[in-house]
């Protein structure tokens, strides 16, 4: 009896030996192969339903005020696009310097004028952000200040009609013609037109040069 009591432990313990050895031993709780969550799938936005009054998404209008991150277009690079003196953007930069010239205001003007962030593109000079506002925009308020003058008892009886650009004249003006490393275009002689009493009359515009196909005022009354 004693010796099938031992045979049967023996058998046990060799048992227990053999079924180890075909297993693999756990891995511990710190294991760096533990798989990461699976990413939730990404999905469109929910679309409103017919008859929502939710709003489509807005856009800005070339020249106008831009929207919440949408980039400055002075500091984009200039393009061959020539531009037309039309559409909602040209005419409500012209109406801007209208209103300037009216109210003897000459900030109100400042949408019309050429940018600085273009001008620092264009000028091939040691400090254009000095010349744009110290030539430039000082003769711009200075040359609004004189037309605002000249209107003398006009200007509650005037209106705007608008602004004549002579754009067959205009011309691509290549680097180097200016002291400028970027062309662009350029048109003399354009006219801001405006009405007393049921006559037209007329302010000239000395030069317009483009940015991105848009018109920008660079010397209002005199080149400078």
């Amino acid at each position: 009896m004693a010796r099938a009591a031992r045979a049967v432990v023996a058998a046990g313990l060799l048992a227990a030996f053999t079924g180890c050895a075909h297993r693999e031993p756990p891995a511990p709780d710190t294991s760096p192969s533990v798989a990461l969550p699976e990413p939730l799938p990404v999905t469109a936005p929910p679309q409103p339903r017919s008859g929502s009054s939710a709003a489509p998404p807005s856009s800005s209008t070339p020249g106008s005020a831009a929207s919440a991150g949408a980039p400055d277009p002075s500091l984009l690079p200039q393009t061959h696009d020539r531009p037309e003196a039309s559409g909602a953007a040209f005419d409500a930069r012209v109406s801007a310097l209208w209103a300037a010239i009216a109210a003897d205001e000459p900030e109100r003007a400042m949408p019309f004028f050429f940018p600085l962030g273009a001008y620092q593109q264009v000028k091939d000079i040691s400090d254009p952000a000095s010349d744009w506002k110290r030539r430039l925009v000082a003769a711009y308020a200075h040359d609004i200040h004189a037309l605002h003058a000249s209107l003398r008892d006009q200007t509650a009886r005037a209106t705007l009609v608008g602004m004549e650009v002579p754009e067959t004249r205009a011309r691509w003006v290549d680097p180097g013609e200016e002291y400028n490393k970027i062309g662009y275009y350029r048109v003399f002689g354009s006219r801001l037109r405006y009405s007393v009493d049921g006559e037209t009359r007329s302010l000239e515009v000395k030069s317009l040069i483009s940015w991105r196909g848009e018109w920008y005022v660079v010397h209002l009354s005199a080149i400078k």
